[in-house]
């Protein structure tokens, strides 16, 4: 295989990994964010930017890993160390958003209880 060929295969599969991902994410991160945001529209658009988000971040770092046309590597190991690169930055990426949005949770949990307790 040529360096582009295992280049653009690596990509794909790398991408085709992110999608499989933020699609498994969709869902429970819609629901979470309808939550915080209080508004089904505010979420969609919250959903969106994180989408986004999660899927430049693994393709900036899956287009940084260029093979070495020089080297006598396997076409399999230059893969794998770009789906790395990229896996990274998804898990990276995920875990900075879940930070984030357990410091709102917090908040808006918080927030609730002290609600319900002053009804009383």
């Amino acid at each position: 295989m040529t360096a582009v060929t295992v280049f653009l295969v690596g990509l794909a599969a790398t991408m085709g990994v992110v999608l499989v991902a933020l699609l498994y994410l969709r869902n429970p991160l819609q629901i979470l964010l309808t939550d915080l945001c209080g508004t089904a529209d505010r979420a969609r658009f919250w959903t969106a930017f994180s989408n986004v988000t999660l899927f430049l971040v693994p393709l900036a770092l899956a287009l940084d890993h260029q093979p070495d046309v020089n080297a006598k590597q396997a076409a399999i190991f230059t893969i794998s160390g770009q789906m790395e690169s990229a896996t990274i930055g998804f898990v990276v990426s995920v875990v900075v958003m879940g930070f984030i949005l357990s410091t709102y949770i917090s908040r808006v949990n918080s927030a609730r209880v002290a609600k319900g307790n002053s009804a009383l």
